[in-house]
């Protein structure tokens, strides 16, 4: 009875990801169907600086599919990494989900299957119209979406999903935004106030010694604005009047240090050293490798690991993943740190026998040359890593010992 469940559950979310009439996801891209935008992403320069970082360096890193370490190309990997569907790149895809991931907690794609279940395309699609729950039916989780035609409901293996933390209880994930909201809202308050403070005009305190009638009040403020305009901010005070000017509230030092602020509350929500927000204050780093070691430890792989479990899960076969394939992104290329590190590095790693001379050449974007630079070598100096001991230079063997004793 249960195999019987499984494919009913298997055909039901086939049947939910078709493309057909009624069915085509790929209308929905790009539409907003709530008619409305909150989003902080295009008003807040420090959110935009931190969203757009994280999103280009995660689009940026080469994804591949391995099995067994070496590099295979079948549909579901075609589909991830070169033509996710009509209208975008790889590039595109991972950008839109990451940029819809750290705006609003959650990204998501559809995968839509041919007849074989084998993945076609993946579309990605506005969270403000999806909502993830718990079938209590067959206990699986499914995703409700409203559309332009009325509301789908997708099997979970049917929607690529990324999101930031979430509780026990949610399967949405958190919006650092939300998260950010006082932050922002401070910040923002602290602009408007300098901003507006920056645009007033110089304004001043008449004080004369005798009462004056409106209509001699009103020449002598005319006068004293001519006098001031035409002298270039030069006023003349005369005998019995006292001119006062009326002091601004704005200090740069506030501006300066609400921003301080902001980045640091920013980058602690967003996993991600305060410098990569252009503040420098108080960092210790004694090298850009250290830096980058954080920021790939901290913020890159939690995400990296997300999203390779999601894909191993949803666009390979259990007996795919069973013989050994596997989707990975590369990180080697962030932590490679400067030419004189990565040379040490290398040169440790060579005369170890811990990597092939074609192994380095690949890491440094150069053609591998193939015969012995694809053999390991321990330093001797040099041996090929599985030549006998024996055979190599001044080593001498028991019967060589034994003849000349």
């Amino acid at each position: 009875m249960k195999w019987y469940n499984r494919l009913k559950v298997a055909v039901k979310a086939a049947v939910t990801s078709w493309k057909g009439s009624g069915f085509d996801f790929s209308s929905w891209f790009g539409r907003r169907f709530w008619g409305i935008d909150n989003s902080k992403l295009a008003t807040n320069e420090t959110i935009f600086s931190v969203i757009s970082r994280l999103a280009n360096t995660l689009s940026s890193l080469p994804l591949k599919l391995y099995k067994d370490f070496d590099i295979e190309l079948n549909q579901a990997a075609d589909v991830v990494i070169n033509n996710p569907n009509p209208n975008m790149s790889g590039f595109d895809l991972i950008n839109k989900l990451e940029v819809s991931r750290n705006e609003t907690g959650n990204g998501y794609a559809v995968i839509m299957r041919d007849i074989r279940m084998q993945p076609e395309s993946l579309v990605p699609i506005d969270p403000a119209y999806v909502t993830p729950f718990i079938n209590i039916d067959d206990s699986n989780l499914w995703y409700k979406v409203q559309g332009t035609d009325g509301i789908y409901y997708l099997h979970n293996m049917n929607m690529f999903h990324v999101k930031h933390i979430t509780g026990v209880s949610r399967w949405k994930g958190i919006s650092p935004i939300d998260v950010l909201k006082n932050t922002l809202e401070y910040d923002k308050a602290v602009q408007e106030f300098s901003l507006s403070e920056m645009q007033k005009k110089d304004s001043f305190i008449l004080e004369y010694g005798a009462n004056v009638d409106a209509e001699k009040r009103q020449r002598i403020i005319d006068d004293f604005k001519r006098f001031y305009q035409e002298n270039g901010g030069i006023l003349f005070q005369e005998p019995g009047v006292t001119v006062k000017d009326i002091e601004r509230k704005y200090f740069a030092s506030d501006t300066l240090a609400s921003e301080r602020i902001t980045r640091s509350r920013v980058a602690n929500v967003f996993n991600v050293p305060v410098s990569f927000l252009n503040d420098t204050e108080g960092q210790g780093y004694s090298s850009n490798e250290q830096m980058m070691i954080q920021f790939v430890q901290m913020a890159l792989t939690p995400i990296v690991r997300q999203y390779e479990q999601e894909l191993n899960r949803k666009f390979l076969t259990p007996n795919e993943r069973k013989n050994g394939y596997y989707f990975k992104f590369n990180l080697g290329g962030l932590l490679r740190g400067d030419t004189a590190a990565r040379t040490q590095f290398y040169q440790v790693m060579l005369r170890s026998g811990g990597m092939e001379p074609d192994e380095v050449r690949r890491l440094e974007d150069l053609p591998p040359k193939g015969g012995a630079a694809a053999q390991l070598w321990i330093s001797g100096d040099l041996y090929p890593i599985d030549m006998e001991p024996a055979l190599r230079k001044g080593v001498k063997t028991d019967e060589k010992q034994t003849e000349s004793a």
